[in-house]
């Protein structure tokens, strides 16, 4: 059974796998002639998050290394084509770039690559690149360059979970000359371009690449503007100025600051003290009482930069325990109250969604009737399909307990959150239910999924573009990627989603293409084994003496074009 391949995968690779995924801006934007408009908009946006604008003696000066606390799990691997999550795209970003990126308008722009084209039938892709990029280990960028990357994602070995799904199309990748790459598809496949601007399939030195994986998750090596020079695990990544940078299309703005400390710091609170005591300069994973508190000084400026793809959400097991029963699904749903808990945990800085989409995605579909929450309805469900309840509020049906095993993982999931989840469990004890918390780390918690042990989790799943919607629910995602990680976690298994969700990833016809994802989230919805809560989190907090911070396409930060008042 794929359980079993699973977790013989996962015990290799347990933390390298997929992640658990704002207003989209261009990565390093500031750089490319196309998108000047597109880093104006950046910085404004970030001046209105802070209340504030601009100083005037904000000039660019160079110089200095910013400090970066994350609250993040600390990769195991730095090369993001290893696994693929979260936590490595915010480090990659820093060092490797795409052959595109997207627009703030969410069309995809020139990046490594400055065109494409595509043929009639859109299965064969034809890319052109830029001349004179140099890794950073001066290794030329050229079309070879780029078809061992996608040969490096797609090979077993490596243990790919995100780009190995997101480049699944791809069936060869030839080099025409030094300079044109051409892919050739098994299928059509619209959400190409989408895939191909994300970190997880960023492109690397061949030179590095031709290293054990051990050396090359130590120091991968890319075109971007800074370098890893030292990882001392458990403490911190040293990044670099790159020497061998290439401002690309017409910019000429290379990197400002001499490099970055990034530094692990798991607690909270620690982190924030950090920040206003101005050891460090910015903070991920910021809570909702510091974004408050942060808002009332002038010292420090918040980010907020809502993930695309998937919601945040609940995900029903219905491959497995008492999820397989539809009744008790329904009945789970009914009997979670969940918009409480958002309005008094998260002060106002998340709001309740209806979607499994992110509402960064412009298809997204959302339907609060379906998620009313109504302790009535769900006794009243539960009655009707034989659970009764016993002496200690519990209930069972054939001598089975209604329990729910849901692990959390505490890496990705903040206090607030964790306290949401408290809440859901509190009011699920209400209506009969059992619901087991297991607060893991994260390497535990991936074991726990590949073992399918869990009724109920909450698994964070960045990718640009409704096309995540394949990844997570198609049911070709419930069997595992060479990592170990399946992506289908509610274990839905359709076939008229199956053909939706095919269907959408090969029209290229805009209307069609909605129409499909429509239809697929509906059907999603309506299965009952999704549970939405709100969009994925992703706060970050700063010293208003950090200027130039720019987004990428998966909403992590950019600080190539960053800069540090002296």
């Amino acid at each position: 059974m794929f359980l079993d391949s699973v977790h013989k995968l996962a015990s290799a690779v347990r933390t390298a796998v997929a992640p658990p995924l704002i207003r989209t801006r261009s990565k390093r934007v500031a750089r490319t002639a196309t998108t000047v408009a597109g880093a104006t908009a950046v910085l404004l946006a970030v001046a209105a998050c802070s209340g504030g604008s601009p100083s005037a003696s904000s000039t660019p000066t160079h110089g200095g290394t910013l400090v970066y606390a994350s609250g993040d799990a600390e990769p195991t691997c730095l090369d993001p084509h290893v696994g693929g999550n979260y936590p490595q795209a915010l480090l990659a970003s820093q060092y490797i770039e795409e052959l595109v990126t997207m627009g703030s308008d969410r069309k995809a722009q020139p990046a490594l690559a400055t065109s494409w084209t595509t043929s009639s039938d859109g299965r064969t892709w034809t890319f052109h690149l830029r001349e004179g990029v140099t890794f950073s280990d001066g290794t030329p960028f050229d079309a070879a360059a780029v078809v061992r990357n996608i040969e490096h994602v797609q090979d077993p070995a490596t243990a790919s979970s995100t780009g190995y799904l997101a480049l699944g199309a791809i069936a060869t990748a030839t080099a025409t000359d030094a300079h044109t790459v051409t892919l050739r598809l098994s299928r059509p496949d619209s959400a190409l371009l989408e895939s191909l601007s994300q970190p997880w399939v960023g492109i690397e030195s061949p030179t590095a690449l031709a290293r054990s994986q051990a050396t090359n998750c130590a120091s991968p090596v890319g075109t971007g503007p800074f370098v890893v020079t030292k990882w001392v695990h458990g403490d911190h990544v040293s990044l670099t100025r790159n020497t061998h940078f290439t401002p690309l299309g017409n910019s000429s703005t290379k990197p400002r600051l001499s490099g970055i400390t990034w530094r692990f710091l798991p607690d909270s609170t620690s982190r924030y003290a950090a920040l206003k005591s101005g050891q460090v300069d910015v903070i991920d994973n910021a809570q909702p009482d510091q974004l408050h508190a942060a808002s009332s000084t002038g010292s420090i400026r918040d980010l907020d930069a809502p993930r695309p793809g998937a919601s945040n959400r609940l995900e029903l097991n219905s491959g497995h325990g008492v999820f397989r029963d539809e009744q008790v699904r329904k009945a789970f749903i009914a009997g979670a109250q969940i918009d409480p808990g958002i309005r008094s945990l998260f002060l106002g800085t998340a709001k309740r969604s209806y979607s499994v989409l992110s509402s960064v995605e412009p298809l997204a579909v959302s339907d609060k009737r379906l998620f009313s929450s109504s302790p009535a309805t769900a006794k009243r469900l539960l009655d009707a399909d034989g659970w009764k309840v016993g002496s200690d509020g519990v209930r069972t049906k054939d001598g089975q307990r209604l329990t729910v095993t849901f692990p959390v993982s505490t890496n990705q999931s903040i206090p607030a959150e964790r306290s949401l989840f408290q809440q859901i469990q509190a009011s699920e004890k209400a209506v009969g239910f059992d619901v087991r918390i297991e607060q893991l780390d994260l390497s535990s918690w991936y074991a726990a999924l590949a073992a399918n042990h869990y009724d109920v989790v909450s698994a964070p799943y960045t990718k640009v573009g409704p096309d995540v919607l394949r990844i997570l629910y198609d049911s070709a995602s419930i069997t595992p990627a060479p990592s170990g990680y399946f992506a289908n976690l509610a274990q839905l298994s359709e076939p008229q989603l199956d053909a939706e969700l095919e269907q959408a990833a090969r029209t290229t016809d805009p209307t069609t293409r909605s129409t499909l994802y429509a239809e697929a989230q509906h059907r999603i919805l309506t299965s009952r084994t999704v549970l939405p809560l709100y969009d994925q989190q992703n706060q970050f907090l700063y010293r208003s003496s950090v200027h130039g911070i720019t987004t990428t396409s998966v909403s992590t930060p950019d600080f190539g074009t960053a800069w540090i008042d002296h």
